[in-house]
């Protein structure tokens, strides 16, 4: 398989979009890492060149996206490590001007690096608050610009019950320090729906908000039991037939689209094809995010300059994505509108840059 190119983008837009205040609700940890840093990680563990090429390289094809996740994994093996990849990765996306992050990750229970899942869950979350404190000092960052960052635990499709049990009781007892839900994900052709059902319900009890990766394949049995189970959010959501659309239409689930991964990996065939058109078009409830930001050499406002770029959208309609981000977070009622409100202060600037853009748009 050849890697789709990436898509290029009007460096104007490319410059709005990086001023827009923006949420991210669909990235992963691991597969949002520097590449300097995991070839830095790389050489220390004695990874030949050919690994190190690999990293450096933008377009990947899926084999070579599995290979680099396979590379982390062998190399983040201290708890050190774990918290500067999570601050790092913080960092990267308050200097693309995230606003909001809800970060997720799986919790690693490695007994060989005397590992657990709470151990690396709490170095994970050192290094979110790391972040957040160096922000937060930094005075020539206005406060409505700083990052503010939640946690959401994976439960990876090769666990079993009483792993992803585990997983669920972790999260549940860690709500205090900003762990907000779980996401089911992994590799789409393992695992049976009803292995993970009791830490789901677990979770929705516990006062857990969850998102399921749903329909990255064509599993039509899976994806109607998992829109009947109805999360509170869904990502990708490539495949679905016709039953499907109907149930995902009645559902109004909102769910996170990551353009550029889904292209690159060839679950849609091309960017102007992307079924965000479609959902968007429609009025449905839609989010953008990266998914695997170092992965797939992207950025949100990357993401946002391609949806715009690729489906004609304004940058007034852009803004508006933005905001409705806000509503599908799983934020509490009072935290969602301390964030609504700072995505409206000082948002001037931005709507007179998409107001002129508009205007001229309109005489050519």
């Amino acid at each position: 398989m050849v890697a789709a190119p990436q898509l290029d983008v009007p460096e104007d837009l490319l410059r709005f979009c990086k001023k827009l205040r923006k949420v991210e609700l669909h990235a992963h940890l691991n597969g949002s890492l520097r590449a300097s840093t995991l070839s830095e990680l790389a050489v220390a563990k004695g990874k030949d060149e050919a690994a190190l090429k690999l990293i450096s390289r933008g377009d990947k094809t899926l084999a070579e996206c599995f290979s680099v996740f396979a590379l982390i994994h062998e190399v983040t093996t201290e708890h050190d490590t774990i918290t500067r990849l999570a601050r790092e990765v913080v960092e990267d996306f308050a200097a693309d001007r995230v606003v909001y992050l809800e970060l997720r990750t799986t919790p690693k229970a490695r007994p060989d690096c005397e590992m657990s899942k709470q151990s690396y869950t709490e170095a994970v979350l050192t290094g979110i608050d790391q972040a957040l404190q160096a922000q937060a000092a930094k005075k020539d960052v206005p406060p409505q610009n700083r990052i503010d960052a939640r946690l959401l635990l994976s439960i990876d499709r090769r666990e079993g019950t009483e792993a992803a049990l585990d997983t669920v009781r972790l999260a549940a007892t860690l709500k205090d320090r900003g762990v907000v839900g779980i996401d089911l994900s992994g590799n789409p052709e393992l695992g049976q729906w009803e292995t993970w059902v009791p830490a789901l319900d677990l979770a929705r009890s516990e006062g857990l908000r969850v998102t399921l990766h749903a329909a990255e394949v064509y599993n039509a049995t899976e994806t109607a039991k998992m829109l009947e189970w109805k999360p509170d959010r869904l990502g990708h959501m490539c495949f679905l037939n016709d039953e499907l659309e109907r149930m995902f239409e009645a559902s109004s689930i909102p769910v996170e689209l990551c353009i550029s991964s889904n292209v690159l990996t060839e679950s849609v065939t091309a960017y102007d094809v992307h079924h965000f058109k479609d959902l968007h078009a429609a009025g449905r409830p839609v989010v953008l995010g990266t998914d695997d930001s170092g992965v797939f050499n992207t950025s949100l406002s990357r993401e946002y300059a391609i949806a715009a770029h690729s489906f004609g959208l304004s940058r007034l309609q852009l803004m508006q994505l933005a905001d409705a981000a806000v509503e599908h977070t799983f934020l509490s009622d009072t935290a969602r509108q301390t964030l609504r409100d700072r995505l409206a202060s000082g948002a001037g600037q931005c709507r007179r840059d998409a107001e002129a853009a508009q205007a001229a748009a309109a005489t050519q």
